[in-house]
């Protein structure tokens, strides 16, 4: 019975001393138990101030990237402009800028046109122009509903014409170019304006030979239906460089339109490209003028209003607003000046007209002045004058 008992007990105590750990290993292991904390709070530590480090290296290494491809953009654009001269062509035209976008251009009367018709002409073989004819605020009711020969036939009405020659960018349909054709036609003037080839929805490729045979071509159209009625041209912006090639020409076949009106003129198409926002960034660039005005040269484009108006013999009038971002205001007193100072001018009427940076007219607006209507009365009041004697 005590072998048996002791037998148990020495069982039990087996037992015991299994389940138990040894001293050495709890020592060890409480040792280690209290090192393992200590170890993973030096490498959280080590970690924590790791990732801001690294952030912020990366964040700079993507900046410098960045900047390093911006530089080299910069650096790349005017060799591709010197190499592809058409690029600058494009620039100067922005025939591809639509604005505003999804209009129909043979639906004037959705821009608020009643009383246009919209008709198409042809200058030249694959050469389609679009045209859109405004009638004076006294025909207004009667325009309602006719078609395209009553509205020709309207030319020969006892009022003056107007051929308005748009500038770039955009179409015939420009919310600032509509709210003009609405002035005029209010002050008793037919308008007649077009998109020149590749603008609008007319049929062609832009250049400005081509721009100028299109206003030959409307303004020779517009003679043969109004009789004696005058006729003015009107250009703004780039359209100023249409319009003096155009009455150039015309005052060289000996007939000049009644007057030429400039709304936001420059001097040549070189002095304005210097002058533009676009070429803020590269202004001082090396070689400016090699890589950007060089092309515009010799893809033909000159625009040179300088020298026309030395060879035009009618009235002239310039309007140009002071805080024009645009063209700048300078060009326009410039090109004054040397108009004022021309022979061929002598015996006509120059007249600039400033509208003070207060007003807000920019590039585009001067059809908002409440003086506008009398600028013209009084002006072309004269031309007619002239016309008639």
């Amino acid at each position: 019975m005590r072998k048996r008992n002791e037998s148990v007990t020495v069982e039990h105590e087996r037992a015991a001393a299994a389940a138990a750990p040894a001293p050495l290993d709890k020592g060890c292991s409480l040792r280690h138990s209290l090192r393992l904390p200590a170890a993973t709070t030096a490498a959280a530590a080590d970690t924590g101030m790791k990732r801001p480090l690294g952030r912020r290296y990366g964040l700079w290494f993507r900046l410098r990237k960045l900047i390093i491809w911006l530089l080299g953009v910069y650096i790349a654009i005017p060799f591709l402009v010197k190499l592809c001269p058409a690029i600058q062509a494009k620039l100067v035209f922005l025939n591809f800028v639509r604005v505003p976008y999804f209009i129909d251009l043979k639906r004037p009367q959705d821009q608020g046109l009643n009383h246009t018709c919209n008709y198409y002409l042809q200058p030249e073989e694959d050469v389609t122009i679009g045209v859109w004819h405004t009638v004076p605020a006294a025909l207004w009711k009667n325009a309602r509903g006719k078609d395209q020969i009553w509205f020709e036939d309207a030319l020969g009405s006892s009022h003056p014409v107007i051929l308005y020659l748009h500038g770039n960018a955009g179409t015939r349909g420009g919310d600032h170019r509509v709210e003009l054709y609405k002035v005029l036609s209010s002050l008793g003037y037919h308008v007649v304006t077009f998109d020149y080839r590749g603008w609008g929805d007319s049929i062609g490729s832009p250049s400005e030979r081509g721009m100028t045979y299109d206003a030959l071509h409307v303004f020779d159209w517009i003679k043969a239906r109004s009789g004696d009625n005058p006729v003015y041209i009107w250009g703004h912006s780039l359209g100023t460089g249409v319009a003096t090639n155009l009455v150039r020409r015309l005052c060289e076949r000996e007939t000049p339109p009644d007057a030429l009106i400039l709304e936001s003129p420059f001097t040549n198409i070189r002095e304005e490209a210097r002058s533009h926002p676009f070429s803020v960034i590269y202004r001082y660039f090396p070689g400016f003028d090699w890589f950007f005005l060089d092309p515009i040269t010799t893809s033909g484009i000159k625009f040179a209003n300088d020298e026309n108006v030395k060879y035009i013999s009618c009235s002239l009038l310039i309007l140009h607003a002071e805080d024009d971002p645009v063209v700048p205001f300078h060009l326009g007193k410039k090109l004054y000046n040397i108009a004022a100072t021309s022979r061929s001018f002598r015996d006509y009427k120059v007249q600039f007209v400033p509208f003070h940076t207060d007003l807000g007219y920019r590039h585009k607006y001067i059809y908002r002045s409440p003086e506008l209507p009398r600028i013209l009365r009084e002006f072309l009041g004269k031309s007619e004058h002239e016309h008639h004697h």
